[in-house]
């Protein structure tokens, strides 16, 4: 059994900023030479999210809007009072999500479906420049 880290540096345009991740996964995991296993997709961050989604333009503007239904933007979050940074909302949204998804690996490839994409979701308020964690663990 062997582990494998490499990280993805991505910079983001800002609030709700949705990138797909899944061909730059798949190479890392070519790259590995892994063939049986799982990858841990991981973002080390508490305003950023990590999930899978069908990358297309429509979803692409659901999901945003959904997420404001959930937690909206314009509301008063005490982690304002905290900090003065006009974030709670990403961070609350970012805990609802989750930092970090795991896709097996079979036969050298990730094992998603057809129209699921793995992406990051960037909830923090300004653009920012991330590292996207992709540990992977097999042989």
């Amino acid at each position: 059994m062997g582990v494998y880290h490499d990280e993805i540096p991505i910079k983001t345009k800002g609030e709700v900023d949705i990138i797909d991740l899944t061909d730059e996964i798949q190479r890392i995991v070519k790259k590995s030479t892994i063939m049986e296993g799982i990858a841990c997709v991981f973002i080390n961050g508490s305003t950023g999210a990590i999930t899978t989604i069908e990358y297309e333009p429509g979803l692409l503007q659901d999901f945003p809007r959904a997420l404001e239904k959930i937690a909206p933007k314009g509301i008063t979050y005490a982690h304002h009072e905290t900090w003065h940074d006009d974030n709670g909302h990403s961070h609350v949204r970012a805990s609802l999500m989750s930092p970090s998804v795991s896709i097996p690996i079979n036969e050298g490839k990730l094992l998603h479906g057809t129209w699921q994409q793995i992406v990051f979701v960037e909830l923090d308020t300004r653009p920012r420049s991330r590292n996207i964690v992709v540990q992977l663990v097999g042989e």
